[in-house]
């Protein structure tokens, strides 16, 4: 898979990209890195990526221009993402979807906005990571590229381990995870996790699970009927 990633601070994934799960998956080749600068595709001195808005307004939004030419430089197959505050929000089905595409292209806003013909016209796709606003998109393509690499066969090691993560399987949240000692502090670890149960075990899981997604995200059960 490619996953490329447009922005005017393209250094700020160097660091999180060479570490933990994404620096594994490039280097056993099963994901490549294109992490280009927006203002390599500017025609004046002072590589200018915004302007003032039209009709007025506070703050500076995006030029359409650097972002078109940069995705015709690209010539990407599959989405193309713009990270929005406007986008619907980002799940794990969207994660799953863009994990069996070849190629994924995530374009980072900054400042106030960024020109709509970007979103209306080159952008297959507006996505949100939250309902709250950050300085740009560049977190949001983060959060991303790591969701969506950690899913390609053969980047965790025990993918056992990915099926049982919260939104996974079944939508809900997942049941908590305890490990040695058994005790600590005076706090001691469930019982039937001690058990070696394993029916037992598997049942409280299910009910932990309906239980937590019910007291902090009761919107997934109504989703799944």
């Amino acid at each position: 898979m490619r996953i490329n990633i447009v922005s005017i601070f393209p250094s700020f994934f160097e660091g999180p990209l060479g570490l933990s799960i994404p620096a594994r998956a490039a280097e056993a080749g099963l994901v490549e890195y294109r992490l280009v600068d927006l203002r390599d595709y500017t025609h004046d001195r002072h590589r200018t990526v915004d302007d003032i808005p039209y009709g007025g307004g506070a703050g500076m939004v995006m030029k359409p221009e650097p972002f078109f030419e940069a995705v015709d430089a690209l010539a990407p197959e599959g989405p193309i993402v713009l990270l929005s505050a406007r986008g619907r929000p980002f799940r794990h089905q969207d994660a799953v979807r863009f994990s069996v595409e070849k190629e994924l292209t995530l374009l980072c806003g900054h400042y106030k906005d960024v020109d709509q013909r970007v979103a209306d016209h080159l952008a297959t796709e507006e996505i949100s990571i939250g309902d709250f606003v950050l300085s740009g998109g560049e977190v949001g393509a983060l959060a991303i590229t790591d969701t969506v690499v950690r899913l390609l066969p053969g980047a965790i090691g025990d993918h056992l381990a990915a099926s049982t993560d919260s939104f996974y399987d079944d939508g809900m949240l997942s049941a908590p995870s305890y490990t040695r000692p058994a005790e600590y502090r005076g706090h001691e670890v469930p019982h039937v996790l001690r058990s070696g149960d394993h029916k037992s075990i598997e049942a409280w899981r299910a009910q932990q699970s309906q239980r937590l997604t019910r007291e902090r995200r009761p919107e997934l059960l109504e989703e799944l009927g």
